[in-house]
């Protein structure tokens, strides 16, 4: 037999077969860690358990503030407005986070004071970009760079990539 005629019949076993291994795998475990099983499967009280439950909630927290945001999509752009049917940058952060049960003061600048600065940035922060010294715009962050924001009159609530390298990110508490 030549050695094409070998290759070409050991794939058509093989490819077929890993497939099918590969289908019947148990998928994964989720990355979220699910709030009960973190709580009951660490000894209750212990700092480790504290610590997942606190991570747990930030995630889903930041999670739960993108999906606000995602839902506003295409409202429009109002000055002053704060939802919820149309917002300006920070009305639409204030919105979202009001909605999560977290209070957040009304301009971007203000926000920028009241939340706690980070280095790296998880979905559900707050972007914002400054020039000068001056905090003048707000967002939440989507990841890969992207921000869901109320950017200016004649644009809807969109989610962007992020336009410049003059920002930096808070993390409600």
């Amino acid at each position: 037999m030549s050695t094409t005629f070998v290759r070409a019949a050991a794939r058509l076993l093989v490819v077929p077969v890993a497939t099918s291994v590969f289908l019947a795998a148990p998928a994964p475990a989720s990355h979220a860690v699910d709030r009960a099983v973190a709580t009951t499967t660490l000894t209750a009280g212990s700092p480790t358990a504290a610590r997942v439950q606190r991570k747990v909630t930030r995630v889903a927290l930041g999670e739960r503030a993108v999906a606000k945001a995602r839902s506003r999509a295409g409202s429009p752009y109002r000055y002053g407005a704060n939802g919820p049917r149309a917002f300006d940058c920070s009305g639409l952060t204030q919105w979202v986070y009001k909605k999560l049960g977290k209070r957040l003061p009304r301009t971007s600048g203000a926000q920028a004071g009241a939340v706690r600065r980070v280095g790296k940035p998880r979905r559900g922060d707050l972007v914002f970009f400054h020039s000068g010294g001056r905090v003048y715009h707000v967002g939440i962050y989507a990841g890969k760079r992207k921000v869901w924001h109320a950017s200016r009159p004649g644009h809807p609530v969109a989610k962007e990539r992020i336009w410049t390298r003059s920002v930096f990110y808070g993390r409600v508490r």
